[in-house]
């Protein structure tokens, strides 16, 4: 698996599901999710009086996160995103 260094996270987006009607849309029409599941988290930012802040999300949260951000990345054939832990807008309960 990878590690995640600093603040980063990687998170296993969700899987797109058909619409209500049952439609299947062509990848170039789809919107890409905003929300997963954390796989690894990184130790913490390292502050200016050089301890670390500790990491708010921890592995199996799920999450949303801004549209535009992070590093889509391919791993053994799935797809994984690697975000900074400010890109996390929220953990779903």
């Amino acid at each position: 698996m990878l590690r995640p260094l600093h603040d980063r996270i990687i998170v296993l987006p969700d899987k797109e599901e058909p619409t209500k009607g049952g439609i299947l849309l062509p990848e170039s029409a789809r919107e890409k999710p905003l929300s997963g599941k954390v796989m690894a988290v990184g130790p913490g930012k390292r502050l200016d009086n050089g301890s670390l802040a500790p990491m708010e999300v921890k592995p199996d949260d799920r999450v949303l996160y801004a549209k535009y951000s992070g590093t889509e990345i391919k791993l053994r054939g799935e797809e994984y995103m690697i975000l900074r832990q400010d890109d996390i807008l929220g953990i779903v309960d």
